[in-house]
């Protein structure tokens, strides 16, 4: 929108993401505006054409996700005098707007991303779920602004540029994916999880409506919150399963699909179950052994998929591709071959995604109690003992924690996966000096919460990173290019409520992490994957790089147009310490892989164009 639109443009742009709705597309056209949508028909399949309007026309929306208390927000309208067409979920928005204008949001209990057209008032305003559960993308000029699900339907308009964005890079290499509100590109944002924006006359404004935060004070014990954590979770279970066409879940071999899984079977006999794992030639860990005794346990009809290496490199490109910006998690390959099965069976699938986030379940917030004993030490002790780490050899056991120990949390964390330290990443990059450090992205919310204990700074650095940033843009990527909705009944309000009641010792209690969530779980799921650690879909990617991918890597990173910023003598440095066994480089280097791979010209994520890409280097 800002000056006439073309409708052929808006047709590139819906047909570039054809994958996310094959079932229906729908335009609207009004001047300067234009909406343009692809449905993927969940509900109410005959009537959910999009964009959809109130009765007189002057309010138009076009809406990805999934509203699940829409029949209960439908009966309160209804009672208000607003008279429904449909028994889609979308038409709940255009009357919920007419009721309340963008305070709308904190009705809604789902996962949307979704646009309004004020005819009246000749304003536009986009808005995005608390979570980040589903993209959405813009791009804003002083004549122009457009916005998409996707990154390949703004380049589709032909007027987005290539140029890559330094800082985007830099904090890559860091957080193995590019921190919300940007993009890999330059000229292209990611509108924040938990935000709403308005746009009119050329100017757009940006509202943060949520901000997560755990209670300080809690009441009850263990049982009370056991109880909790249940009743929220068999809700919201019962409420993702509606739907009006086949459905399923994805099963790993964990605690949280299980959970999800068993709690599906309370409602409905008969469940689609779903796992990937990967030749094991190289005696790696694969789940599907575990994933199918669970399946056998809870009587669901499993289905799973082994995938060879050659089969894996084959259909890298495609995957990168489908993710639109690189994201270097390589549980997301895993995720395209699971959704792939899926999508044979079923059109929604349900799956774990939040509960590490939200009950504490990743093994790194055990730090915090395993340093404790450095908080009594003097900030000049801490100082020196951490300056003698340095000077320990690379991988000498005890320096991590001895480095870590004597550097507070603000500096040492900044989400669950940390790539490249700062220092790392001057020796990665042949040019460096124009760039910031990466710290600033988890900065904000450090100071938003100084009162907090460690644990649960922790979680709201991932809960606002990490897991929009990579577990649920993978998630949404990999899914959706299989024409595929996945739901995530974890990320709901109510089981949000449930989770940041509970004092930090029933999260991470001793050893165990996600403490009150297993011991919620127990009573329904099998004993081994209640007890089970966290593995999720495992790529044997440490083991290839020791053999036949090594080859491979090396030349892509040779032959992509990002080598020229990059130090290719560091990058061999990273091939030796794996040859050498040092643990990280496998990670560090399939970073670097990733991001060499989708600058390929040959990786058709942007088209021909792609040749073209370049770095802006800040002023």
């Amino acid at each position: 929108m800002g000056r006439v639109v073309d409708a052929d443009m808006v047709l590139r742009m819906t047909q570039a993401m054809f994958h996310r709705g094959p079932d229906d597309e729908g335009f609207f056209l009004d001047g300067e505006v234009a909406m343009g949508f692809r449905r993927l028909s969940i509900v109410d399949l005959a009537r959910g054409h999009q964009p959809m309007s109130n009765e007189r026309e002057t309010v138009w929306v076009v809406f990805n996700g999934e509203i699940y208390n829409h029949q209960e927000l439908r009966e309160q309208l209804v009672a208000r005098g607003h008279v429904f067409a449909t028994q889609s979920d979308t038409e709940v928005l255009v009357h919920l707007y007419e009721e309340h204008g963008m305070e709308l949001v904190h009705q809604l209990r789902g996962m949307f991303a979704f646009a309004i057209w004020d005819r009246e008032r000749r304003e536009m305003y986009l808005a995005r779920d608390p979570f980040g559960i589903k993209p959405l993308y813009y791009t804003h000029t002083s004549s122009e602004f457009a916005f998409a699900s996707e990154v390949r339907a703004l380049r589709a308009t032909g007027r987005v540029s290539a140029k890559l964005d330094a800082q985007s890079m830099w904090d890559y290499f860091t957080f193995q994916y590019v921190p919300d509100p940007q993009t890999m590109y330059s000229s292209i944002h990611k509108l924040p999880p938990g935000h709403y924006m308005r746009y009119k006359k050329g100017q757009i404004q940006i509202t943060r409506y949520f901000r997560p935060s755990f209670l300080s004070d809690t009441e009850g014990g263990l049982e009370v919150h056991i109880e909790r954590i249940q009743s929220a979770l068999r809700e919201s279970v019962r409420l993702h399963m509606s739907v009006d066409v086949p459905y399923g879940a994805f099963l790993s071999s964990g605690v949280d699909s299980t959970a999800i899984v068993a709690m599906m079977r309370e409602v409905d006999a008969d469940v689609n179950t779903f796992s990937v794992g990967f030749d094991d030639e190289y005696g790696t860990r694969n789940e599907l052994e575990a994933a199918r005794a669970t399946a056998r346990q809870l009587q669901t009809r499993h289905h799973e998929v082994s995938i060879s290496l050659p089969t894996f490199l084959e259909t890298l490109p495609k995957m990168l591709v489908a993710l639109d910006e690189p994201i270097a998690d390589v549980s997301a390959c895993a995720l395209y071959f699971v959704a792939e099965l899926a999508a044979r069976e079923v059109k929604v699938v349900l799956s774990g995604e939040g509960a590490d986030e939200l009950f504490a379940g990743y093994p790194i917030y055990h730090e915090p109690n395993s340093l404790r004993v450095f908080e009594h030490l003097p900030p000049s002790v801490r100082m020196r003992i951490g300056k003698v780490a340095r000077l320990l050899p690379d991988g000498m056991k005890g320096r991590s924690f001895l480095e870590r120990g004597a550097v507070p949390l603000e500096r040492r964390f900044v989400g669950n996966a940390k790539i490249f330290s700062e220092d790392a990443k001057s020796e990665l990059f042949a040019k460096h000096s124009y760039v910031h450090s990466s710290f600033a992205v988890t900065d904000e919310v450090y100071q938003d919460q100084t009162s907090a204990g460690d644990i649960t700074r922790m979680q709201l650095v991932d809960l606002q990173t990490w897991l929009p940033g990579d577990i649920l843009m993978k998630a949404d990527k990999m899914t959706m290019a299989h024409s595929l909705e996945l739901r995530v009944p974890f990320l709901d309000k109510r089981v949000f409520a449930a989770a940041t009641a509970l004092p930090e010792h029933l999260r991470i209690h001793g050893q165990t992490t996600k403490y009150a969530l297993r011991e919620a779980v127990r009573p329904i799921v099998p004993e081994a994957a209640a007890r089970r650690p966290k593995l999720g879909f495992p790529v044997p990617v440490s083991k290839w790089l020791e053999h036949s991918l090594k080859d491979h890597i090396r030349d892509v990173i040779s032959a992509s147009p990002v080598r020229e910023y990059l130090n290719l003598r560091y990058v061999d440095e990273l091939f030796v310490h794996h040859a050498r066994g040092r643990q990280a480089a496998w990670r560090e280097l399939w970073t670097v892989f990733t991001l060499a791979m989708w600058a390929m010209p040959s990786t058709e994520s942007v088209g021909a164009d792609q040749q073209r890409l370049s770095v802006r280097r800040e002023a």
